[in-house]
């Protein structure tokens, strides 16, 4: 029986959340380095076709071929937790994340089985995807991507490995398309209260989680 939400063709013009974490739960960002060569990848695929974008000052990631989908492909939010990841996507052309998935991931494992000294799979399997159909559900899921760093008892509006930060108090990096998320509200402030007006409910989720656990 295939996996839930395993999905092997994505709608064109369409957004979606797509998700993956460790083979057996493992951990699958040691270190700091780690998360940067993850993103820088996302961002060699996902930059403009600009000279000074092709510049990337992690030398992992100058290894491996470029690949430009800056116009297939959006990336709308991120966050890396250590075993596993979320990705906010809005795709132009039907293969887009396929392509984009396939390139950074596939670069991903490489440079984590050579710097970590070992062999084998990294990720469970394909990465799953759940299709983004309406201005709330992408509102939600944007919020959930962000509040993660909660599950790891991290402050979410810190948390160095989420897109949180650009939608707030900064401008985005060229290959990050926050505003498709934004426009729907009237300002960053009012993103930020409909993302902090969520950590109590997502605290008593966690709460309960903990004590079926132990039931």
């Amino acid at each position: 029986m295939p996996s839930r939400n395993i999905v092997k063709h994505y709608a064109e013009n369409q957004m979606w959340h797509i998700y993956n974490r460790g083979v057996d739960g493992r951990i699958v960002f040691e270190t700091d380095r780690d998360y940067q060569v993850f993103l820088s990848l996302l961002k060699n695929c996902l930059s403009p076709d600009t000279k000074e974008n092709h510049q990337d000052d992690i030398h992992e990631v100058q290894r491996f071929r470029r690949i430009n989908l800056s116009n297939q492909v959006e990336l709308l939010a991120y966050c890396l937790m250590p075993n596993h990841f979320h990705l906010l996507l809005y795709q132009h052309s039907s293969d887009g994340i396929e392509k984009l998935l396939r390139s950074a991931t596939v670069a991903y494992v490489m440079y984590f089985n050579r710097v970590h000294k070992r062999q084998g799979r990294l990720f469970q399997g394909i990465y799953k995807g759940s299709e983004i159909n309406s201005d709330a559900y992408w509102q939600h899921v944007s919020r959930y991507i962000h509040l993660n760093p909660i599950d790891a008892k991290k402050d979410y509006q810190s948390y160095p490995y989420s897109s949180y930060k650009y939608y707030v108090d900064s401008h985005p990096p060229r290959w990050l398309k926050p505003s498709k998320i934004l426009n729907s509200f009237s300002s960053a402030e009012e993103y930020a209260r409909f993302v902090g007006n969520y950590t109590g409910y997502k605290k008593e989720l966690q709460d309960l989680r903990l004590v079926l656990a132990d039931q």
